[in-house]
């Protein structure tokens, strides 16, 4: 097996064996990213120098005895909306395109201390404002299972890169499923964690009530051990939550009674497209005998955008004069719903939101997960997208129905693969538990993956091409 196809336990127990070095690694996920980011367009900015760098730095000290965790060495990669210090920051913008930030984002400080190698900046949907991944200023990331196809949005970039090898994971962020549903498309696994677990401090916002910050990896362990690094309280972000438990990779071996799974009555079945209803079906059955019981369960589901619409507005407004012609106009349109309205309607229902997450632990009174497709939908062709413009944001909100509510409850939610089509397009599995149960969820999906073969198949390998 190719370095770039180990997963970060396994890369990361070849180092500490002395039997991989970083610096192998790294030029392994830099010699694979030249020869396939044209195709891709997964990069945006390849920091190779200073990977190298930080690699050579690494096998230093993690020979010397000063090995820092599992993380040590391990090339990853950050969504090109996570600030870096002396690295531009775009955020798929012409906006930004020469924006180079003085100071690195709270996670990316964390990455930095776990020994993390960093390879550059992925590219995205412009600041994160769509689930197609089709609109930004540096072009369109493409699927490395079907490069005619969507990689899904906004973590476009972060998404391919992983399934294609170019690193062993990402940095991505999750607003209304933009980890959730890209990692569906590209066969990967996705973790949102429990709103304000992870700090979005020096991460541009899209909207901050239901922004979150989270891993994007081959399995479920490696976005523990990811998220063993990034989880800390941070003073500087509003949103930081005060409940830190830690241990996420190593909770993945506890031993728990077989959890209540709950399957929702309504909304998340609804029209789904027929393979994706089989894999989900067949998913349950390979689910049923880890469950101590399956049963139908209720969800709230809020579709008011008013939140979500007034705060991107006001992000964007001090850019607005003098500057709107550096947005893509999809892009813009979406920004400008938000110009009408006004502070007392956005403080309405602002509470209403906080209302909502607080009543959220009533769904699970009888069960501990649920269980839901990730996306009812295939991955799109691009070019269809393109042709009808005008049906892209409804294709868009199709494509989130699934994954969006659970950023509205602020739950922790995880995607991981569960099938394909009869094309050889990706299908995933949505688990979601109650707030602060981000290790129960990653306990879950990491128990699945041990009884399936999904996620260990890469478009590599199907695509001789890539």
């Amino acid at each position: 097996m190719p370095f770039t196809q180990f997963t970060i336990r396994q890369a990361s127990n070849a180092i500490r064996m002395g039997e991989l070095s970083p610096t192998e690694l790294t030029r392994s996920c830099l010699a694979r990213i030249e020869r396939l980011n044209p195709a891709l367009n997964a990069f945006i900015t390849v920091t190779a120098e200073s990977a190298l760098e930080e690699a050579r730095r690494a096998e230093v000290e993690i020979r010397s005895g000063k090995r820092r965790g599992p993380l040590h060495g391990i090339p990853l990669a950050l969504k090109d909306i996570v600030d870096t210090a002396g690295v531009r920051t775009t955020a798929a913008s012409l906006l930004f395109e020469k924006r180079v930030p003085t100071e690195d984002a709270f996670i990316v400080k964390r990455l930095k201390a776990a020994g993390a190698v960093l390879l550059g900046k992925l590219n995205l949907q412009e600041f994160a404002y769509g689930g197609s991944g089709i609109i930004g200023a540096f072009g369109i990331a493409r699927n490395p299972w079907d490069t005619e196809r969507i990689t899904g949005g906004s973590s476009s970039g972060s998404a391919a890169a992983v399934a294609s090898g170019l690193c062993l994971g990402t940095i991505g962020t999750d607003t209304a499923g933009s980890i959730r549903l890209p990692s569906a498309f590209c066969c990967i696994t996705g973790f949102k964690p429990t709103f304000g677990l992870v700090s979005a401090h020096g991460v541009i916002p899209l909207a901050p009530s239901y922004d979150h910050v989270g891993p994007m990896a081959r399995t479920a362990d490696d976005c523990a051990l990811i998220l063993d690094a990034i989880a800390a309280y941070d003073s500087w972000d509003a949103n930081s939550s005060t409940v830190q438990s830690g241990g996420y990779a190593q909770a993945l071996a506890d031993k728990t009674e077989k959890p209540r799974l709950g399957i929702p009555d309504l909304f998340f079945l609804d029209d789904l497209d027929p393979q994706v209803a089989a894999a989900f079906d067949e998913a349950v059955r390979i689910a049923r005998p880890m469950a101590s019981e399956i049963k139908s369960v209720s969800i709230p589901v809020d579709t008011d955008r008013t939140v979500h619409v007034y705060e991107a507005y006001q992000y964007h407004a001090k850019y607005l004069p003098g500057s709107a012609d550096s947005y893509q106009p999809e892009t813009l349109r979406r920004i400008m719903a938000g110009e009408t309205v006004t502070a007392q309607d956005h403080q309405v229902k602002k509470a209403a939101l906080l209302e909502l997450r607080r009543k959220a632990v009533r769904i699970f009174d009888d069960v501990d997960l649920i269980l839901t497709p990730t996306v009812p939908v295939l991955p799109p062709v691009i070019a269809d997208l393109q042709a009808h413009p005008g049906q892209l944001r409804p294709a868009e909100i199709v494509m989130l129905r699934n994954t969006r509510p659970f950023n509205v409850l602020g739950l922790p939610s995880i995607s991981l693969p569960c099938g394909f089509s009869t094309s050889g397009l990706p299908i995933g599995l949505q688990i979601t538990g109650p707030a602060h149960e981000d290790a129960a969820v990653l306990r879950f999906a990491h128990a699945f993956q041990q009884d399936t073969d999904r996620n260990k198949l890469s478009p590599a390998r199907q695509h001789l091409s890539l």
